[in-house]
């Protein structure tokens, strides 16, 4: 239920980004759904259902490439998105573009990222990240922003470049507040001092898809012997791991440091 929640509120965001920040001053989004508002602008069709049109094609591409739960949570995150855009009306909450654009870049940003946080997506190009993520250590903001790229010149060719501008401006923010909540390509490393290694391990190992090193340790102050585990992990695995260690041992010591990088094999799924 929890994740159900933060992908409608994160989703409810957008919408509201959309139709009280950027619309009103024909500020595209990124991706897909800166194509739905894009054809909502210029032709009576409506953008909320514009947006689930366009998303179809990618939605049936991440149910053969994303897993089944996946897809579940990015087609209740569209139907949201689409829902929201046409029930909440298009004003604006600010007279001056500029602010519209960066306040409507960080909702957006905001938004996404909740979704991304709980293993969901907004569809659109996000899917598309989301498969190249699995395969290179990319930031996942950093990619949709380059993906976007048409969006801006598409935007100015067809409004201002005044208004391609402020899009650009929106994309960069919220692939930038993006990158600051989802954290996935982010790596750890963990070290853990405890009297409990075998069942540490086998915890881990059991519901931890990352490889262990364990080695023999001895207290310098009580001269106990301890076990040495260290691995490597995502930061978006670190509540699930804290929750594993204090099952185990509540006691443990454990020293995490962020990882500037990592060779050799590295599941990054």
């Amino acid at each position: 239920m929890y994740r159900l929640f933060v992908i409608i509120l994160g989703s409810i965001l957008v919408a509201v980004a959309y139709n009280l920040f950027l619309i009103p001053h024909q500020i595209l989004s990124s991706g897909i759904s800166g194509i739905a508002i894009m054809i909502g602008l210029i032709t009576p069709l409506s953008t909320g259902l514009m947006n689930f049109l366009l998303n179809l094609p990618l939605l049936i591409l991440g149910v053969m490439k994303l897993g089944k739960r996946f897809i579940f949570y990015t087609i209740l995150s569209v139907t949201t998105l689409s829902v929201s855009l046409a029930v909440i009306p298009i004003e604006s909450i600010s007279n001056e573009p500029l602010l519209s654009s960066l306040f409507g870049g960080v909702l957006t940003g905001v938004g996404i990222g909740l979704i991304f946080r709980v293993s969901g997506s907004s569809g659109g190009f996000d899917i598309i990240a989301m498969l190249l993520t699995k395969k290179k250590d990319f930031p996942l903001g950093a990619l949709i922003s380059a993906m976007n790229g048409v969006v801006v010149f598409i935007s100015g060719f067809i409004f201002t470049w005044d208004a391609a501008l402020y899009t650009l401006v929106s994309i960069y923010v919220t692939g930038k507040v993006v990158d600051s909540i989802h954290t996935k390509h982010i790596k750890l490393t963990l070290t853990i001092i405890t009297n409990k290694g075998e069942e540490m391990k086998q915890k881990l190992l059991s519901n931890l898809y990352r490889g262990i090193t364990m080695m023999d340790g001895q207290g310098a102050y009580s001269g106990e012997n301890r076990k040495i585990l260290m691995t490597v992990i995502t930061r978006y695995q670190l509540a699930d791991v804290k929750d594993l260690i204090n099952e185990v041992d509540a006691k443990a010591f454990v020293n995490i440091t962020e990882t500037q990088e990592v060779m050799g094999l590295f599941h990054r799924n």
